[in-house]
């Protein structure tokens, strides 16, 4: 369950949205498009936000909309598939941010996704995959992985249920600026 207001070691982790890839999985602009609102969401709520990206000196970058909506945020190359398992990746992130829930948003739900997931749940941290910011070449690969994911002990919840959790309440001061959000990425 999400708590009701963002706890303070909670992460939104996007992971490898690189062109190269979101053009190869199923439906890349959508959930290239799902992943900016998480990434404007988690800003807006004043979540840290970390990208990661797989072997950028030959894949190249993340795609720079998405960089542009969290300036400021870490950039972390990585040649592992989970990004737990790059030792300067999970000190950058758990240390730093005394993070104790990641938010996981990104490509490829059966490769990167999964194996992070799965590290994360190892460490004891609690993790959300945002269902909506996820992708993969093929969704059944997908599907199967999330499928055990959920068994693990991973929550898999669509992107506004878990910003609507974490607002708890139409008082919270980032509501209307989130009820636009929501309306431009309808």
């Amino acid at each position: 369950m999400i708590p009701p207001s963002p706890p303070t070691g909670t992460l939104l982790l996007c992971i490898d949205l690189q062109p190269v890839f979101v053009r190869a999985v199923a439906d890349g602009a959508r959930v290239q498009r799902r992943c900016e609102f998480a990434v404007a969401a988690a800003t807006g709520l004043g979540l840290p936000v970390a990208f990661t990206e797989q072997v950028p000196q030959k894949l190249g970058g993340t795609a720079p909309e998405l960089l542009a909506l969290a300036p400021g945020a870490p950039v972390l190359a990585k040649e592992t598939f989970s990004a737990l398992a790059s030792d300067s990746i999970r000190e950058a992130l758990l240390s730093r941010e005394k993070v104790e829930h990641l938010l996981l948003c990104g490509i490829e739900t059966p490769i990167c996704v999964y194996q992070t997931a799965i590290a994360a749940l190892a460490e004891g941290l609690h993790v959300t995959l945002l269902s909506d910011a996820i992708g993969a070449r093929r969704p059944d690969d997908a599907d199967a992985c999330l499928a055990a994911l959920r068994h693990a002990g991973a929550h898999v919840l669509p992107s506004e249920t878990v910003f609507y959790a974490l607002l708890h309440d139409v008082k919270h001061p980032f509501f209307k600026s989130y009820t636009q959000l929501v309306k431009s990425h309808a």
